[in-house]
């Protein structure tokens, strides 16, 4: 049992460190340190299967999400740009120019 839950514990840590946007120097030191007493917690508890469960259903979801990311990224360019950014490439995408506008 210590060896799937230690198992499942390297999985989250490598999946929150891939979904993570922050170098590993500049990440938040309390979330390992809270995930690891919340694993070694769980080992004496005797609800430790309900554990596991829900470490595995967060395990997923971490992975969906990272999932989703790369596919919104992937098959939605526009998303990230702002709205002037946004008209002009559906624009160019259509084969038109945006007119320059005078400054003011």
């Amino acid at each position: 049992m210590v060896a799937h839950h230690t198992h499942v514990y390297r999985k989250v840590v490598r999946e929150i460190a891939k979904a993570a946007v922050k170098p590993r120097l500049a990440r938040n030191k309390d979330i390992a340190s809270n995930l690891r007493a919340l694993f070694v917690q769980s080992e004496r508890s005797e609800d430790a299967r309900h554990f596991q469960h829900d470490m595995q259903n967060a395990l997923t979801f971490l992975r969906s999400q990272r999932e989703y990311k790369a596919l919104l990224e992937r098959y939605n360019p526009l998303i990230d740009l702002t709205a002037e950014e946004r008209i002009e490439a559906t624009a160019r995408r259509v084969g038109l120019n945006m007119p320059k506008l005078p400054c003011a």
